[in-house]
């Protein structure tokens, strides 16, 4: 008897051992818990199997003896970050099934852990293969990003600027011509896994040319979209692509417009009455432009005419969510877009919650990310520098934390 009991006292200590292993706790932190919320200063963070079990000031919360401890003085932690607007395209993740995993995880941290990414929205792609690379992450065997994805987005006719893409990778993605065939296609998505819909109600021909979605067919897909509870999301290139976005019911813009005069007022109400989010993507055109070796003079206007935009709708209170379109650009850096989202005159906090709360309650997953509270997901990044003195701060991340494990820790 006393034999039995000594092996199950040993079994359990080890048991609490184990449990015990996986706490970890963030102490001496300046923590924004939300974008609206006051910061705790000095604050800590315990967490336990994936999860956030407390959150407060250094001095009310209470750190497990066995917790592994980071100590966080001078650093600042906010909810993990969103990228609204990313492809699963770069070459070396298009063969997600095969790929070596330290290959894969090798670009997952360039692409995204790097960034304080947690979560990300592919808005096109092969989706057999980000399905392959989703679940890889998923078991545990890769590092990266929860990912949700549209997968094969629906066009009449694709953008002149990813044929050579397409055919030098053998990726075939078919052209949408009538209601029925947009219809298959969302229901096809939706039964393989897909999360939302892309729609090019606008897709660029080059020299002006832009190929419009019929209205019909744009209409056919948000509604067998929404029946599936999928939000859906349009490339839209200019003005008229926007007014079939907003007469089809689409719920995000993926861009600013880089064919459309100034939004006036009017528009941007336009806008928000449709209950339409905008991602900015802004740089975006400064990588393309200098891709095209726009000259300087040229450049700028250009971009300055995409932050005006942004301001116009961020300054009408329309729903801004941080998006970069890496995966199309190799540009991984987001330094310049929180700098530009700036000079469109948002503050910290309004950024802060275009990486978090913002795209949290418009994908439907507020009850899990997008704030730090206890029975929230740990997903945190860590920050070397305070976002409310430069916006640029949250690009300086110093530890990337998803479901509780560290994924990135610069060195």
């Amino acid at each position: 008897m006393r034999i039995r009991l000594a092996v199950l006292l040993s079994v359990i200590c080890i048991v609490c051992g184990v449990a015990g292993a996986a706490d970890l706790a963030l102490t001496g932190a300046k923590i924004y818990i939300s974008p609206t919320d006051p910061p705790i200063e000095n604050g800590s963070i315990v967490i336990r199997d994936g999860g956030i079990l407390s959150v407060g000031s250094r001095s009310t919360i209470k750190i497990p003896r066995s917790a592994k401890v980071i100590d966080c003085k001078g650093l600042v932690v906010t909810a993990g970050f969103w990228n609204s607007h990313v492809h699963i395209l770069p070459p070396a993740l298009l063969h997600a099934k095969d790929s070596d995993a330290k290959d894969l995880d090798q670009q997952l941290e360039t692409m995204f852990n790097r960034w304080g990414f947690t979560t990300v929205f592919d808005i096109a792609s092969v989706l057999d293969n980000t399905l392959a690379l989703r679940r890889r992450i998923d078991s545990g065997e890769l590092h990266g990003p929860q990912i949700l994805t549209v997968g094969e987005p629906i066009w009449t006719i694709e953008p002149v600027y990813v044929r050579d893409f397409l055919r030098e990778n053998h990726i075939q993605i078919p052209n949408t011509e009538t209601p029925e065939q947009a219809i298959a296609l969302v229901r096809d998505h939706a039964a393989k896994g897909a999360n939302g819909i892309k729609l090019f109600t606008g897709s660029d021909q080059g020299r002006g040319k832009v190929a419009l979605l019929p209205v019909a067919t744009a209409k056919a897909a948000v509604d067998e979209a929404h029946r599936h509870g999928m939000p859906v999301f349009a490339h839209s290139t200019n003005v008229d692509g926007v007014h079939i976005a907003i007469e089809s019911g689409v719920d995000v813009l993926a861009h600013t417009l880089p064919q459309s005069p100034p939004w006036t007022p009017d528009f941007t109400q336009e806008l928000k009455r449709a209950n339409l989010s905008l991602i900015p993507t802004l740089t975006l055109y400064d990588v393309e432009g200098r891709r095209q070796n726009i000259p300087e003079q040229q450049l700028t206007p250009w971009i300055a005419q995409m932050v005006g935009q942004l301001r116009a709708y961020s300054d009408a209170g329309g729903d801004i969510l941080f998006g970069t379109d890496v995966g199309y650009t190799d540009h991984y850096d987001t330094t310049m877009e929180f700098s530009l989202m700036s000079q469109a005159g948002m503050n910290y906090k309004q950024i802060l919650a275009s990486l978090t709360t913002n795209p949290a309650r418009k994908f439907g997953d507020s009850g899990h990310t997008g704030r730090i509270a206890k029975g929230m997901n740990a997903d945190l990044a860590i920050l070397s520098a305070d976002p409310a003195q430069d916006a640029t701060a949250y690009s300086k991340v110093r530890y990337t934390i998803r479901n509780g494990k560290v994924m990135f820790h610069e060195r």
